[in-house]
C-alpha cells in the first residue's frame, strides 16, 4: 500500500493511499473519493465563517469599501477552492475518462471550466 502525503498551501495535510482507487472503477457517477475533499471542506468552512463576519459588518454599518475588500478576499478564496477541485478532478477523473474514452465526462469537465472561467 503506497501512501503519499501532500501539504497544501494553506497547511492542510492530505494523505492518501493508492489502494483505495481500484474498487471504484466500473461504475459511473461521482462516488470516487477525492484526495482533497478534507482540504476543500476546511476551506469552505472558513469561507462560510468569513461570509458570516462580512454579513455582520454590513449589519453594523461598516464602511462599504471595507466590506467590498472582504468580499473580494472571499471571491479569491472561492476561486482557490474551485481550482483545487478542478485539479483534483483532472488528476483522477479525467485520467480515467481518457483511458476509458469517456466522452461525456470530458464534455462535463469542459462545461465546468466554462462556468468557472466566466
Amino acid at each position: 500500500m503506497n501512501e503519499h502525503t501532500h501539504i497544501l498551501e494553506d497547511g492542510t495535510v492530505v494523505t492518501h493511499s493508492h489502494d483505495d482507487h481500484h474498487d471504484h472503477h466500473g461504475h459511473h457517477g461521482h462516488t470516487h473519493s477525492h484526495a482533497h475533499t478534507k482540504a476543500v471542506l476546511n476551506r469552505m468552512s472558513r469561507l462560510i465563517g468569513h461570509l458570516e463576519s462580512i454579513k455582520s459588518m454590513v449589519e453594523n454599518g461598516r464602511d462599504c469599501s471595507e466590506v467590498l475588500i472582504q468580499l473580494s478576499a472571499v471571491k479569491s478564496a472561492i476561486n482557490g477552492v474551485s481550482k483545487i477541485i478542478l485539479k483534483d478532478h483532472m488528476e483522477h477523473c479525467i485520467v480515467d475518462a481518457v483511458r476509458d474514452n469517456d466522452k461525456e465526462a470530458i464534455d462535463q469537465l469542459n462545461k465546468a471550466i466554462d462556468q468557472f472561467m466566466k
